[in-house]
C-alpha cells in the first residue's frame, strides 16, 4: 500500500476529481479527511469508505476562511495524530461565476482558488514542519499555463497563481522536509460538469489524444506526488491532460 499510515486531508473531496482521489488514497492505506462545504455529500463518501475497511470522516471547511481552515487541520490532529499529506483540490471554475468582467467573479475565483490554497498551504506545512516531513499537492489548472478564451480570466489568472505560489512554498519549506508539488489536469467530465453534450465534444479535437480524461487519471498523478515514491520530488507541476498543452 502506496500510503499505509499515512494521513491525508483532501478539500473539495465530496464530488468529482476531490472524491477519485479520497476513496484512491482510502484504497492506498491513507485515513483521509473529506473536507468540503458538501457536509452531506462528504459524509455518504466517508461513510461508503469505511464500509469497505478504509478510514475517512468528513468535515466541514469553507477554503476561503482561516479559522475553518484551523479548526480543520485542529479536528484532524485530534482523530489521527498527524497530518502527512494536504491535497488542495477544492475549487470553482470561470463558468461558475457568471459575468465573466466583474469584479465579484474575479474575488470570489481568486478567494477560492487561490486564497484557499495559500491558506492550506501555509497552515499545514506550518504543522508538517514540526514533524520534519509532509507532502502538499496543489490542483491548477491547464489554464495556470495558458489563457482560456472561455468563462472569467480570473480562472486562469487563480490557477496561473497556485502554480507560483506551489514553487514559491517548496522552497520556503523544502528545509522543513515538506515538498509542494502542483498538478495541472486538462479538459474532463468533472471540469465539463455544466456543460452541454455538444460543449464536451467540442473540446475532444482540442487534445492530442482525442479523449477527455477521467478523475482516477489525476488521482493516480496525484497519489505519485504524495507519497514516498516522489521523496526527492518539490516544486514542479505534473500535466494530466492528454497532450493539451504540448501543441
Amino acid at each position: 500500500m502506496r500510503l499505509k499510515d499515512k494521513v491525508a486531508v483532501i478539500t473539495g473531496g465530496a464530488h468529482g476529481m476531490g472524491e477519485a482521489e479520497a476513496r484512491l488514497f482510502a484504497r492506498e492505506g491513507a485515513a483521509v479527511v473529506i473536507a468540503d462545504v458538501l457536509t452531506g455529500r462528504g459524509e455518504a463518501v466517508a461513510a461508503d469508505i469505511n464500509a469497505s475497511q478504509g478510514r475517512a470522516m468528513s468535515l466541514h471547511c469553507d477554503v476561503t476562511s482561516e479559522s475553518e481552515w484551523k479548526a480543520l487541520i485542529a479536528r484532524t490532529l485530534e482523530a489521527y495524530g498527524r497530518l502527512d499529506i494536504l491535497v488542495n483540490n477544492a475549487g470553482i471554475s470561470g463558468s461558475a461565476v457568471g459575468d465573466d468582467l466583474s469584479l465579484e467573479g474575479w474575488n470570489r475565483l481568486m478567494g477560492i482558488n487561490a486564497t484557499g490554497v495559500f491558506l492550506g498551504t501555509t497552515l499545514a506545512a506550518q504543522e508538517m514542519a514540526k514533524a520534519g516531513r509532509g507532502s502538499i499537492v496543489n490542483i491548477s489548472s491547464i489554464m495556470g499555463f495558458v489563457g482560456g478564451s472561455e468563462g472569467h480570466p480570473g480562472y486562469a489568472a487563480s490557477k496561473g497563481a497556485v502554480r507560483l505560489l506551489t514553487k514559491a512554498a517548496a522552497v520556503r519549506w523544502g528545509p522543513q522536509g515538506v515538498r509542494v508539488n502542483s498538478v495541472h489536469p486538462g479538459y474532463m467530465p468533472a471540469m465539463l460538469g455544466g456543460t452541454n453534450a455538444a460543449g464536451r465534444a467540442a473540446k475532444i479535437p482540442l487534445t492530442p489524444l482525442r479523449r477527455l480524461g477521467e478523475p482516477i487519471e489525476v488521482a493516480y498523478g496525484v497519489l505519485f506526488l504524495a507519497s514516498d515514491e516522489a521523496s526527492f520530488v518539490t516544486g514542479t507541476e505534473l500535466v494530466i491532460d492528454g497532450g493539451y498543452i504540448a501543441q
